[in-house]
């Protein structure tokens, strides 16, 4: 392989799971087939098993890269000043920017292998872990429970953004940093 072919294999590979994450949104899981996936980027269905061994390898790949792309962002937010309104901001441009890959992850875990989807299970938890933490660094009072309780709901208010995007992306992320803000800050009326 040359340096030319490596360097365009992740850019291609990327294009194919951006491509299969669209459908899969749009079409589910089991409506898309890979001759769809490989006419979405240009090239024959049988030519993906280049890139991926199955269809299942792709979503496989396509849902592990989602939650460690958010445990990572969140790590790097976590030594932030006000990490809370860090992992807010990180979360909703996430949403925003890849409204086709949370529709997959809601919707196609259970299509995982038991392995695959342990391994997404363990890094949700782990990124929730994050925002227990930088929640109850930013309200003390606030116990354990009710702020992982607190960060799930918050993902479910943020995470809801490909059903209802119904403004501009700047007003939509406004929106919805402050709602998760002001649900969170709700803890301190009472616990």
């Amino acid at each position: 392989m040359t340096l030319a072919e490596d360097t365009a294999r992740p850019a291609r590979r990327e294009q194919i799971l951006d491509a299969a994450a669209g459908l899969f949104a749009t079409h589910g899981y089991h409506g898309v087939g890979i001759d769809d996936i490989g006419a979405a980027v240009g090239i024959s269905g049988p030519a993906l098993y280049r890139h991926f061994r199955s269809k299942d390898a792709m979503l496989s790949e396509m849902l592990t890269a989602i939650s460690d792309r958010l445990w990572a962002g969140g790590q790097q937010r976590r030594a932030a000043e006000d990490p809370l309104r860090e992992l807010i901001a990180f979360h909703v441009d996430f949403a925003l920017d890849n409204p086709a890959l949370i529709v997959v992850q809601e919707r196609n875990l259970a299509h995982l292998t038991e392995s695959d989807r342990k391994r997404v299970r363990a890094q949700q938890r782990r990124y929730v872990e994050l925002w227990v933490e930088a929640i109850r660094a930013t309200i003390p009072e606030t116990g354990e429970l009710t702020a992982r309780a607190a960060a799930h709901a918050v993902f479910g208010l943020i995470n809801s953004t490909p059903h209802s995007r119904l403004l501009g992306r700047g007003r939509m992320a406004e929106l919805l940093t402050a709602m998760a803000l002001g649900a969170i800050e709700s803890l301190a009326a009472g616990d």
